[in-house]
């Protein structure tokens, strides 16, 4: 059975956009030579990457690109190689490298993608497939990059929680360039 992971960066108020989407302040931080590493390490460790269809978008729509490849090749190469999913109930296709599109229920069809023998599955962004896949017990892992910067409003990705859900740490790190990692483990998978 594949784990379910979240890996996404927030501010120290806990959102991970601010108020119309906005995540540039997730870039602002300096970076340094042990920050890049980290990122690509994870961009090229391999994994199912999952999306909802506005992070999808967002992102098909700059790492296929000229100026991502030139940017950022490791990460370029990585985000494009790495199979995706992208649950959508308004897409009716999708253009992006190895990428699937799941029109069914949430809860289910992520049921049925843990039970499949492979690689882990990670969401990044996708506020919303988080909330409803923690609201479900679904989540086996939290990872968050918690960024030194506070935007007094903007968009969390446990909106709509309606119960408590504990969690056990289980790794942190502490980059030169302010950010911090906490790994949490779900204690109530479902």
């Amino acid at each position: 059975m594949r784990k379910l992971i979240v890996f996404n960066q927030v501010t120290l108020d806990g959102y991970f956009a601010g108020p119309n989407g906005d995540i540039s302040w997730a870039h602002a931080a300096p970076q340094d030579a042990e920050w890049k590493g980290f990122v690509a390490d994870n961009a090229t460790s391999g994994g199912v990457l999952v999306f909802g269809r506005v992070t999808y978008e967002m992102m098909a729509s700059y790492w296929p690109t000229p100026q991502a490849i030139k940017d950022d090749p490791v990460v370029a190469k990585g985000m494009n190689s790495l199979p995706k999913v992208v649950f959508s109930r308004t897409l009716d296709a999708v253009s992006w490298n190895n990428t699937t599109l799941i029109k069914g229920s949430l809860p289910a069809e992520m049921r049925k993608l843990k039970a499949e023998s492979g690689k882990d599955l990670v969401i990044l962004g996708s506020g919303s497939i988080v909330s409803q896949l923690t609201q479900e017990g679904l989540i086996d892992e939290y990872q968050m990059i918690v960024n030194p910067v506070v935007l007094g409003k903007g968009k969390t990705m446990f909106d709509g929680i309606r119960k408590q859900v504990p969690l056990k740490l289980t790794k942190t790190r502490a980059f030169r360039n302010g950010n911090v990692l906490l790994c949490s483990e779900s204690r109530s998978q479902g």
